[in-house]
């Protein structure tokens, strides 16, 4: 399990990322159509921004961030996910213009449980800490990223290094 802080203040995850090197886990995702999606249906180099909740300013960066900057390489998907419902991340994404990247919600799969990413304790507790992972067309992942300090925000130059 990884130990992050909030504030400062440490809390666990439920495991750890997948491995640089091995398949990432096919989960299921439901999309902001409410329709439920294999990770593995998404083609191209993939990009997970996964973070605790789309209303924080760090997190709603985060999205704006990597909708503009991963999405101007060639066949590369940004896939955001997070435990908020699907019409909190429809409305975000309307509102701000994101339309380059994908967003979609852990809450009907085990999403958080196969990439390590569930918060076990403190204030955030059942939600995803920060993280990115990157894949390349086949799965397998390329690079990851658990954020030390939730309030963070994640090397994106780092990770758009491995695109």
């Amino acid at each position: 399990m990884a130990k992050i802080t909030l504030k400062g203040n440490p809390v666990q995850t439920e495991g750890n990322l997948p491995a640089v090197g091995t398949q990432a886990p096919d989960v299921k995702l439901t999309g902001v159509d409410l329709a439920d999606k294999k990770l593995s249906s998404i083609p191209g180099k993939r990009v997970l921004n996964i973070f605790p909740s789309i209303d924080t300013g760090v997190c709603a960066t985060s999205v704006r961030t990597f909708n503009k900057r991963a999405t101007e390489k060639p066949n590369v998907t940004v896939i955001n996910v997070s435990m908020d419902l699907p019409f909190a991340l429809k409305r975000f994404c309307g509102a701000e213009g994101i339309e380059k990247a994908l967003s979609f919600s852990g809450f009907r799969g085990d999403f958080g449980k196969q990439y390590g990413v569930t918060i076990k304790d403190g204030g955030l507790a059942g939600l995803y800490s920060r993280a990115v992972v990157v894949l390349d067309e086949n799965g397998k992942v390329l690079h990851t990223e658990q954020v030390p300090e939730i309030g963070q925000e994640p090397n994106y130059d780092a990770a758009l290094a491995k695109l």
